[in-house]
């Protein structure tokens, strides 16, 4: 699993310092249309992901470039807006996500490692906004560690599955 700190342009020309980016790969025992199926309908990530309350599908029709969904996170409930931007299955996906204090965009590849095994790799771009801004730092490690969390959890569920 690999994190940076880097710094770079938004569309308007503007420095953007502190923003991480977080990588890292796991491989899963499931056929790769599952794993793809699984994890790019965000619906279903309450059922792996702890820090996530409940998903509502904001978009009408099946899911593909575009779907949006709204999450509601913790106890909190606090709000994260995800869009897919991108949309290969079983290949792989892009996605926009934005919270109030912050904002990701990156993509998850899919690659069928043997009959019935899957390696899925995430690549992030985290931009903290207001005063995030500066622990901004420590984003890439924590990220990673939870990015990590998080597909464990649905390597368990998958795997788990009968």
């Amino acid at each position: 699993m690999r994190h940076d700190r880097i710094v770079g342009v938004d569309d308007g020309g503007r420095r953007l310092v502190g923003m991480a980016r977080i990588t890292g790969e796991i491989t899963i025992s499931a056929p790769i249309e599952v794993v793809f199926d699984t994890a790019v309908d965000v619906r279903n990530e309450p059922d792996w992901n702890p820090g996530m309350r409940e998903v509502e599908l904001l978009t009408p029709g099946p899911i593909g470039p575009g779907t949006r969904f709204l999450a509601r996170m913790g106890d909190s409930g606090m709000e994260m807006r995800v869009e897919l931007t991108g949309f290969d299955r079983p290949h792989g996906y892009g996605v926009d996500t934005a919270m109030e204090m912050m904002e990701t965009s990156g993509s998850v590849a899919f690659t069928e490692t043997s009959p019935g095994g899957t390696t899925m790799a995430w690549s992030w771009e985290v931009r903290p906004i207001g005063w995030l801004r500066l622990v901004s730092p420590l984003m890439g490690p924590i990220g990673a560690r939870a990015e990590r969390r998080t597909w464990a959890g649905l390597k368990r569920l998958l795997e788990a599955a009968p």
